[in-house]
């Protein structure tokens, strides 16, 4: 087979970055969406780093099956997501899923069926997005591979091809679920720390208080990711903490974005897999107990 037509599905920050290059470079783009959101999308616009971007917005009413598929909703609007997306997925349909974590995959293949599923990565972007209008200064790149390790398959490396094509930096590799391993550990520093702080990434990328807890709770997820197996060097860690002082300063964090939004968080996503994980394996997680607790209390008062 051969990725021709692509639909992506989720206009937050990361799939309007994603869907902006590949409408710019000229991809067969379709952007999944309900009848309510595209009536809204196209009075209101999306606007990136200052200028209108009218997408091809497509609902379940005029539905085909896409070659790949690009999922970049949050985790707690996937299961609703899939629903509207379920006729765009054909036999032959690659899905690539950019959610933050370690499971979305698998919603996604007790849904659809394992065959199709490509697990991937979202990294080192700062882009912000507030109300409809995104503004970023890196686009990151996808870090793209099968579930099991082992040699780079020949549709990763296709998927990777396309989207190298048309502006979507890609990478694939032979170890992917450690390399989610390795953003989950990122997210469950920098995410919760800058929100909690109410920071930006400035607020993390000098010595401090918050700097110390986004490091503690990185350790953390470290020797957890480890005892699922899935180890983590200290010279990945910190090749990680050098992808976060890199990012631009004045950028923001989806958790942080949401604080600012006053909406729900991935907080379960992040902290909350680790204090699970710890009581799985008799481990103390002190610094994700705090910073899950904080969340919590802040999301409370909502």
């Amino acid at each position: 087979m051969s990725i021709n037509t692509v639909g992506l599905i989720g206009l937050g920050a990361v799939g309007a970055l994603y869907a902006d290059r590949l409408l710019e470079t000229g991809a067969a783009l379709s952007v999944i969406v309900d009848e309510g959101r595209r009536e809204r999308y196209e009075s209101e616009g999306v606007y990136i780093n200052g200028r209108r971007v009218d997408f091809p917005y497509v609902t379940p009413k005029d539905a085909a099956p896409v070659d790949l598929l690009i999922v970049a909703t949050k985790d707690g609007g996937l299961r609703a997501a899939l629903d509207t997306a379920r006729d765009f997925i054909g036999q032959h349909t690659l899905i690539v899923c950019l959610i933050n974590g370690v499971t979305s995959e698998g919603v996604i293949c007790e849904r659809f069926g394992p065959e199709n599923v490509l697990y991937s990565v979202a990294q080192g972007m700062d882009a912000v997005k507030e109300g409809n209008r995104l503004t970023y200064a890196h686009s990151g790149k996808i870090v793209l591979g099968e579930k099991e390790p082992g040699p780079i398959s020949g549709r990763v490396q296709m998927t990777a091809d396309y989207l190298n094509a048309h502006g979507v930096t890609c990478m694939p590799v032979e170890d992917m679920v450690r390399r989610q391993w390795g953003k989950l550990m990122l997210n469950v520093g920098l995410n919760q720390s800058i929100m909690v702080f109410e920071g930006d990434y400035s607020t993390i990328q000098k010595p401090g208080r918050p700097r110390e807890v986004m490091l503690g709770a990185m350790r953390e997820a470290q020797m957890i990711a480890g005892l699922e197996g899935y180890p983590i060097s200290d010279e990945e860690f910190d090749a990680w903490v050098a992808m976060a002082d890199g990012l631009s300063p004045e950028g923001k964090p989806s958790m942080r974005q949401d604080g600012e939004a006053r909406r729900k968080s991935e907080v379960e996503l992040f902290a909350g897999t680790m204090v699970r994980l710890g009581k799985k394996h008799g481990v103390e997680v002190p610094v994700n107990d705090w910073l899950y607790a904080r969340v919590q209390e802040t999301e409370a008062g909502y």
